[in-house]
C-alpha cells in the first residue's frame, strides 16, 4: 500500500507513539521525513535519530528511521504538539519576510527551502521562504 502524504504519516507515528508513552517508534524513510526527525533530534524534541538499512534476513525489506522519543524527569512528554500545515492538496508557501512565529518562539516552524530543510529562525537569518512544512511545539 502506497502513503499518499509519508510527511503527515511520520508526523502522525511520532504523536501517537507520545501520546501511547512509547520509547521510540519506526517511521518510513524519505529524504524529507528524515531531514525533519533529523531537526527535531537538534531541537532537542527527541533524544536521537537512527536510519535502519534494508536487511531482507531480518525481513526488512525497506529503509526505516528509527526515532527514540525525549520525555522529562516527571515522565511528560517533551513534544507537546505537532502539526502538518502544508498538504499534497493545499500547499502554504511563506516569504522570508512572512515567516511563522511558533508559540511566541517556543516552538519551531518546519520549512523547506532552497537551501534545504530548516527551522523558522535559521530562515530568518538567511533571508529564504520556501514550503511551510510543520510546526511543532
Amino acid at each position: 500500500m502506497s502513503i499518499s502524504d509519508p510527511i503527515a504519516d511520520a508526523l502522525t507515528k511520532i504523536r501517537n507513539a507520545y501520546r501511547a508513552g512509547h520509547s521510540q517508534v519506526i517511521v518510513n524513510h524519505n529524504k524529507l521525513v528524515e531531514a525533519l526527525v533529523n531537526i527535531l533530534a537538534e531541537e532537542n524534541f527527541v533524544n536521537s535519530v537512527q536510519v535502519l538499512d534494508r536487511d531482507p534476513e531480518n525481513h526488512i525489506n525497506y529503509k526505516r528511521i528509527l526515532v527514540i522519543l525525549r520525555y522529562t524527569n516527571d515522565g511528560e512528554p517533551v513534544l507537546q504538539g505537532i502539526q502538518r500545515i502544508s498538504k499534497p492538496g493545499r500547499r502554504v508557501y511563506v516569504k522570508a519576510d512572512n515567516l511563522p512565529c511558533v508559540y511566541n518562539h517556543t516552538g519551531c516552524a518546519i520549512i523547506s527551502t532552497s537551501e534545504g530543510v530548516m527551522v523558522d529562525r535559521d530562515a530568518r537569518l538567511k533571508r529564504v521562504g520556501g514550503e511551510y512544512v510543520c510546526k511543532v511545539w
